[in-house]
């Protein structure tokens, strides 16, 4: 395995995009570089016309999470508090454009509020300044925010998938709690080059669906507040293509042009 880091995940998709169609170089990546960065920004490849998918191995909702001196106990009483006082919520993401931000753009959207976004440099930062109460909210990774809840230095408020974390079974998801219809489930595929042999991506999509589905590897999983899947590569191919539509009308409905985006 080689983490070729940078762009937002531009560089690996790339490699892989122009890498030899013959099953042997593969990419694992998730909706950030195959979908979220063509739609607000200029890439080297075109994630329809350069990737043959292979397989969704997982998908893994966020957790919406505040600092423990904010008021909200829940979704509703976040709701709230952001009509009593428009603008008056931070929420830190990641950067401009990343999953955490048009996670919570499309919450203010859907829930018809106003919060003042805070972009940072990454993941860790936002995390930190969310901890030192810099910012109220923010939308987080599940195995991120485990050991900030167990030591009381965030609270949780809901998760963004349509059903319960099973690390989080008492944790309500936003969708039933106020915001209905809302759902952001970031997800964890396998894509081979274009052109390779349909028969080397149905092999490798088999093979690696059933690995992901072992009770071992479900396990492993679930512990990083991830749900097995394991796809047919039509069905997979079916994700990217709804995703988009998604993501695409996410950035119109939540009011972010290509540039504010970035």
């Amino acid at each position: 395995m080689e983490n070729r880091a940078g762009a937002g995940g531009n560089i690996g998709t790339d490699f892989v995009a122009k890498s030899a169609p013959d099953g042997y170089t593969l990419l694992s990546a998730g909706p950030g570089s195959l979908i979220i960065n063509p739609l607000i920004g200029k890439v080297a490849y075109d994630t329809a016309r350069d990737f043959a998918p292979v397989t969704l191995m997982a998908r893994a909702p966020n957790a919406l999470v505040a600092h423990p001196s904010f008021p909200a106990r829940s979704v509703r009483e976040l709701i709230a508090f952001a009509r009593a006082h428009p603008g008056a919520i931070n929420y830190g993401s990641g950067g401009s454009g990343s999953t955490p931000h048009l996670s919570a753009a499309l919450f203010a959207a859907m829930a018809g509020v106003v919060l003042t976004h805070v972009p940072y440099k990454g993941t860790a930062p936002a995390t930190a300044d969310l901890i030192g109460g810099q910012v109220q909210i923010a939308f987080l990774g599940i195995p991120a925010v485990l050991p900030q809840l167990k030591t009381g230095r965030l609270k949780i408020l809901a998760v963004t998938g349509l059903h319960r974390s099973p690390e989080l079974p008492d944790v309500p998801t936003v969708d039933e709690s106020g915001v209905p219809g809302y759902e952001v489930s970031p997800w964890y595929g396998l894509l081979a080059p274009a052109g390779t042999q349909r028969a080397i991506v149905a092999r490798l999509g088999a093979e690696t669906a059933k690995i992901v589905r072992t009770p071992d590897m479900t396990e492993k999983l679930a512990a990083q507040g991830a749900e097995a899947v394991g796809s047919t590569p039509e069905e997979y191919a079916a994700v990217i293509r709804a995703d988009t539509a998604t993501w695409a009308k996410l950035l119109e409905h939540a009011g972010l042009s290509a540039a504010e985006a970035r």
